[in-house]
C-alpha cells in the first residue's frame, strides 16, 4: 500500500481533482471566497491553466464552449452572489444546449449561512435543478474529505444521459481545512444502448415509409458517432437535416445533406419535413427552434410518424409522444443504426435527391441592397478558413449569414466546427471563439453584431493577456436588428428602443490589443481577412452593413410594407 498523502488545503485538492479529470483550462473571475483554490491553481500551474476573465458571463460562456467542443465538462469558477448570478447565463446556455459543464461557486462561510450574509444566495433554489431550472444538479461541499466524491459525481452527472451543467458550492471555511483525501480516477460517460426489439421496430417502420427524414443534433456526439450516422444514412439513402445550431453533426457537403432545421429555415425544407411520413430525430430534444415553434412537428402528437432517439429517458415523451422512443447515447445509437440491414433499393431515393437539390438551391442568394454582399463574404470565409476552423456566434440576425451559406465539414471529418447557443444568448460568440483557440490552437472565427459584441467584448482583454487569437467579423447596422425586424412586423414605423449609438469598434479592438479594421465595401474584405489569418494577434473586422439588409432573404422596408398592408 502507498503511504497516505500529507495533509494539504482543501482548495488545493479541488484543483488536484480537476487535473485527475483531465482538465487543462479553467475559466473564472477571482473572488475572496475561494482564495484557497486560487492558491491551488498556483501550486498546479504546470498542469492546469486558470484563465482570468473580465466578467463572469464571459467566463461561463468560455467554459460552456469548451464543454461543447470537447464533450467533457468545461470548468468555471466564480465568487458568491453577483459572481454566480452573472455566470448563470452560461449555465442556462449549457442546460438548453445539452453541454457538459461544472460551475464552482465560492460561498459564505458555514457559520454565516442563512443570515443573508454578504452576497449570500441560496443556490439550490436559484440554479434549479430540473428542466424548469438551470442545472442538472446543485450540491454544496461541506466536508473537505468528500471533495473527490463530489467532483467525480459532478463530472459524471454533467456527461451522462443528456449532458448539462452541474453547480458545486464551496463554503469559504471548508476550502481552508486540511485534508489527506485522494482524487478519484477520471470519469468517462456511460453508454446507453438501443434494445434489439426497438431496432427491429425501427427497421420495420423504415421499410414501410415513403418519405423518411432524419433530424440529427443535440449533445453527446463524437466524430466516431457522426461517421456511423453518415454510414447509416448512406446505407438507407436517407436525407439528413441538422438541428438548430448543431450544423456540424452531419457533413454539409454530403449529397444526402438537407440543410439546417432552425430559425430562418429554407421554406422548401420546412415543406419537405411537413410532407415526410417518418421523422427520425436522433439526438435533439426537439425544442421550439428546431420544430418551428412546434409546427413542423405538431406537439404532442405529430402528423408524421416519429422515432425519437435520445440519451435521456426523462426527455423521451416529455414534449412529444413518439411512435417509437429509444433511450440511447449518440455513440451507441449511431453504431447500432449503421449495422441496421438496408434493402437493395428504397422508394425514396429520388425524393432524397430532391431534398438535397433544395438545399443546394438555398445557397443561391437573393439580391439585396448596399455596398456589402454578405453571401460573397461568407463564400470567402469558406474559401480561406481551414476545414477544422471553429465558427462561433452569439444571437442575432447576423448569425443567419453563416447559418444559411457556410458549409461545415464537421464532426465526421474529425472536428467540432460550430459553437453557437441554441438558447439564443447574446454575447456568446466572442468568448467562445477565444476559448476555442486557447484550448485547441485551431483557427477561431466569430461573427458578431454590434449589439451582440458589446455584451462580452471585454473578453478581448482576456485573449490578449493569455495569447489567444480569434478573428471577429462584426456587422454594424446601428441597431438591435432582430428586435427591430420583429418591431417592424408587429408595430410598423413605431421604432423605439432598438437604435444603437455605437463606439468606433476598430479603435476599441486596438485598445484591447487586437488589430481593428473597418470596411464599407465587399472588395475590401478579402485582403483584410487574409491579413487577419496571417497576423499573430487577433483581428476585428468591422463591416458597415446597410440597415435595410436585415435578413438573408429580405429588407426592413419589405417587412414594414407587408405589415402596413395587413393593418
Amino acid at each position: 500500500m502507498s503511504a497516505p498523502r500529507a495533509p494539504r488545503l482543501a482548495g488545493h485538492l479541488i484543483v488536484e481533482c480537476l487535473v485527475a479529470q483531465g482538465v487543462t483550462h479553467a475559466f473564472g473571475v477571482p473572488g475572496e471566497s475561494y482564495l484557497a483554490v486560487l492558491d491551488g491553481f498556483h501550486a498546479f500551474r504546470e498542469q492546469i491553466r486558470f484563465v482570468v476573465n473580465r466578467q463572469e458571463g464571459g467566463a461561463a460562456f468560455m467554459a460552456e464552449a469548451v464543454g461543447k467542443m470537447t464533450g467533457r465538462p468545461g470548468v468555471c469558477f466564480v465568487t458568491r452572489g453577483p459572481g454566480a448570478t452573472n455566470a448563470s447565463i452560461g449555465v442556462h446556455t449549457a442546460f438548453q444546449d445539452s453541454t457538459p459543464m461544472v460551475l464552482f461557486v465560492g460561498d459564505v462561510a458555514s457559520d454565516q449561512r442563512d443570515r443573508e450574509a454578504f452576497q449570500e444566495v441560496e443556490y439550490t433554489s436559484f440554479f434549479g435543478p430540473s428542466t424548469k431550472g438551470m442545472a442538472k444538479r446543485v450540491e454544496r461541499i461541506d466536508e473537505a474529505d468528500r471533495i473527490p466524491e463530489y467532483i467525480a459525481r459532478a463530472f459524471a452527472t454533467a456527461m451522462n444521459g443528456r449532458p448539462g451543467p452541474v453547480v458545486l458550492v464551496l463554503p469559504e471555511d471548508m476550502l481552508t481545512r486540511m485534508t489527506s483525501a485522494e482524487p478519484l480516477a477520471r470519469v468517462d460517460p456511460a453508454e446507453a444502448w438501443s434494445d434489439p426489439g426497438s431496432l427491429r421496430r425501427l427497421r420495420e417502420m423504415l421499410l414501410a415509409a415513403q418519405r423518411p427524414f432524419v433530424i440529427a443534433g443535440g449533445g453527446g456526439w463524437t466524430p466516431q458517432a457522426a461517421q456511423a450516422l453518415q454510414r447509416f444514412a448512406e446505407n438507407w439513402k436517407l436525407p439528413v437535416g441538422n438541428a438548430f445550431r448543431f450544423q456540424d453533426t452531419f457533413d454539409n457537403h454530403h449529397p444526402l445533406y438537407a440543410g439546417d432545421v432552425g430559425i430562418g429555415i429554407n421554406p422548401k425544407l420546412a415543406a419537405r419535413i411537413r410532407e415526410s411520413d417518418l421523422v427520425l430525430a436522433i439526438g435533439p430534444r426537439l425544442g421550439e427552434m428546431t420544430t418551428g415553434g412546434y409546427t413542423l412537428l405538431k406537439a404532442p402528437r405529430p402528423t408524421q410518424k416519429l422515432v425519437h432517439i435520445h440519451a435521456s429517458a426523462e426527455e423521451l415523451h416529455r414534449v412529444y409522444q413518439p411512435d417509437l422512443a429509444i433511450n440511447a447515447t449518440m455513440n451507441a445509437a449511431a453504431r447500432s443504426l449503421e449495422v441496421l440491414a438496408a434493402p437493395p433499393e428504397v422508394p425514396w431515393q429520388a425524393w432524397a435527391e430532391a431534398v438535397h437539390a433544395d438545399y443546394e438551391g438555398n445557397l443561391v442568394p437573393q439580391p439585396l441592397p448596399g455596398e456589402v454582399d454578405m453571401p460573397a463574404i461568407v463564400a470567402l470565409l469558406q474559401k480561406h478558413l481551414p476545414p477544422d476552423a471553429v465558427l462561433t456566434n452569439g444571437a442575432g440576425n447576423f448569425a443567419s449569414w453563416v447559418h444559411r451559406f457556410f458549409r461545415h465539414h464537421g464532426l465526421a471529418k474529425g472536428h467540432k466546427t460550430q459553437l453557437a447557443p441554441t438558447v439564443g444568448s447574446m454575447g456568446y460568440g466572442v468568448p467562445a471563439g477565444i476559448a476555442a483557440n486557447l484550448v485547441s490552437g485551431r483557427t477561431a472565427f466569430t461573427i458578431a453584431g454590434d449589439g451582440d459584441f458589446l455584451m462580452n467584448g471585454q473578453e478581448l482583454a482576456t485573449a490578449s493577456q493569455f495569447g489567444a487569437k480569434s478573428i471577429i467579423v462584426l456587422l454594424n447596422n446601428g441597431m438591435y436588428g432582430t428586435i427591430r425586424m420583429h418591431q417592424e412586423r408587429e408595430y410598423p414605423q413605431h421604432v423605439h428602443g432598438t437604435h444603437l449609438a455605437n463606439p468606433d469598434f476598430a479603435a476599441l479592438a486596438r485598445a484591447y490589443g487586437y488589430e481593428g479594421v473597418r470596411i464599407t465595401r465587399t472588395a475590401e474584405f478579402e485582403p483584410a481577412f487574409l491579413a487577419a489569418l496571417e497576423r499573430r494577434q487577433g483581428t476585428l473586422i468591422e463591416v458597415m452593413l446597410d440597415p435595410e439588409v436585415i435578413t438573408t432573404r429580405g429588407t426592413l422596408g419589405a417587412i414594414r410594407e407587408a405589415a402596413l398592408k395587413r393593418k
